[in-house]
């Protein structure tokens, strides 16, 4: 069951997969009663099935929605190819790179300038895998300044999770509308189409996955409760638009890593009524349930996943979405901030607003850092001389800041554009770390208690 919440203007419908319907109240009982492809649709609709997974999928893993709509989306002239611009799966276009790597903010084209909507201002930073054999992911930024006029996107490949940083973005989707700020993220499922709205100089992170949808993390030990809890998450209601266009609406498609398009009439917006459980949705951050080490110790990041796309190799994840929320740190004895690590898995951080605990300066909101598999990374000389010599006491840990990490279990390549041509990469980043000093001490006895 799902419960309607109006947000402004907006209406949603809370709960994370569940199964929801949808009709807009412009046409009641738009929605057939009792089976989902009857042989002649109420007001005179189109049946049209959206699986999101094979049929014979179990159960908790199906996920398929019935759209009702004015045209099916069959209707429309055929694809053609059309230039990728800064859009690539090209892994190999540049020579790999182990080093620490961070950008500084991305720029936003001014609105002074040539318009540039979200699909055209999107910018590979560094993936791995191919979607064409359905494994790997990609991370894109987007830099915009003006909507999406007649056009609508949908990614064949995979899914979408895309994580505004500086300024709104009205999606219209054919399940609905949906306004996601800063400090939320929302969620377009692979297939899906939609369009993006945007009221000024605008910029956020992108996160796909091919061959898996995100879910909720596993609560384990935890319990039923925690992390971030499944009412929170809102999916839109039935909006439709019953549109012509004369001149031509583009659906631009993003099929093999490549993109192209093709043209209709009218708009694709024009789902009168749904029902399904495979849906795109947002939600909030700020909802998130923080769990945070009360005794000592620095707790793994992984208690702040918030969701995950899991591989084929239990508790190992295509990639995990991870946040740092404002939170409490009461740890006695403890070094508090994020320790020294190498990992096995890939880490990119972004920062959405404030200051990141562990590097206060040169992490900028809309910048971004990547270290890759076995890449060593850790607190800055700064941030380790203080918090070692910091008297312990409860505080508040990144109040007015949001930080988040796409971690992948993938080796993932920078492209070409991330190195060379965005022109932000901060090659002075390495010096963070070269002030850090040997505090060894042979002599050193335990203090007697």
């Amino acid at each position: 069951m799902c419960v309607c919440i109006i947000r402004g203007v907006f209406i949603y419908m809370s709960g994370f997969g569940n199964e929801c319907s949808s009709e807009d109240p412009r046409c009641p009982g738009s929605l057939p009663e009792g089976q989902n492809n009857p042989q002649v649709c109420p007001y005179g609709l189109y049946a049209e099935q959206l699986s999101g997974s094979a049929f014979t999928c179990p159960r908790p893993a199906n996920k398929r929605s019935w759209l009702y709509r004015i045209l099916p989306s069959v209707k429309h002239k055929p694809f053609t190819q059309i230039p990728c611009g800064d859009l690539t799966e090209n892994w190999d276009d540049v020579e790999p790179d182990p080093n620490q790597i961070r950008w500084l903010p991305f720029t936003i084209p001014k609105t002074t300038d040539t318009k540039v909507d979200f699909v055209a201002g999107l910018h590979t930073i560094c993936g791995a895998g191919d979607s064409k054999s359905r494994n790997g992911i990609s991370i894109h930024v987007f830099t915009c300044n003006s909507s999406m006029v007649d056009r609508c996107f949908n990614n064949s490949d995979g899914d979408f999770l895309i994580v505004p940083q500086q300024g709104e973005l009205l999606i219209t989707t054919e399940f609905g509308k949906m306004m996601v700020e800063p400090n939320e993220i929302c969620v377009i499922q692979q297939g899906m189409r939609f369009s993006v709205d945007v009221f000024g100089e605008t910029r956020g992170y992108l996160l796909e996955v091919y061959g898996a949808h995100f879910e909720l993390p596993d609560l384990g030990p935890i319990g039923a409760n925690g992390l971030a809890n499944p009412r929170d998450f809102l999916c839109p209601v039935a909006c439709y638009e019953e549109r012509t266009v004369p001149t031509g609406y583009t659906v631009i498609n993003k099929y093999q890593g490549k993109l192209f398009s093709c043209r209709q009439d009218f708009s694709p917006f024009n789902v009168v009524a749904w029902h399904g459980n495979y849906t795109p949705y947002k939600y909030n951050l700020k909802n998130f349930m923080v769990i945070n080490c009360v005794a000592f110790d620095h707790a793994d990041p992984s208690i702040f996943t918030v969701l995950t796309a899991k591989s084929t190799r239990p508790g190992v994840a295509i990639a995990d979405f991870v946040i740092f929320p404002p939170r409490w740190g009461v740890a006695d004895h403890t070094f508090r901030p994020p320790y020294y690590h190498r990992n096995c898995m890939s880490e990119f951080m972004g920062l959405i607003k404030g200051h990141y605990e562990a590097k206060e300066e040169g992490f900028q909101p809309g910048g971004a850092s990547l270290h890759s598999v076995m890449t060593p990374h850790g607190p800055d000389v700064d941030c380790f001389e203080k918090n070692t010599s910091a008297e312990l006491k409860p505080e508040r840990v990144a109040e007015g800041t949001m930080a988040f990490m796409f971690e992948s279990s993938f080796s993932m390549a920078v492209t070409k554009w991330g190195l060379e041509t965005c022109q932000k990469l901060d090659k002075s980043y390495y010096q963070c770390w070269e002030p850090l000093r040997s505090h060894f001490n042979p002599n050193w006895k335990p203090s007697k208690q």
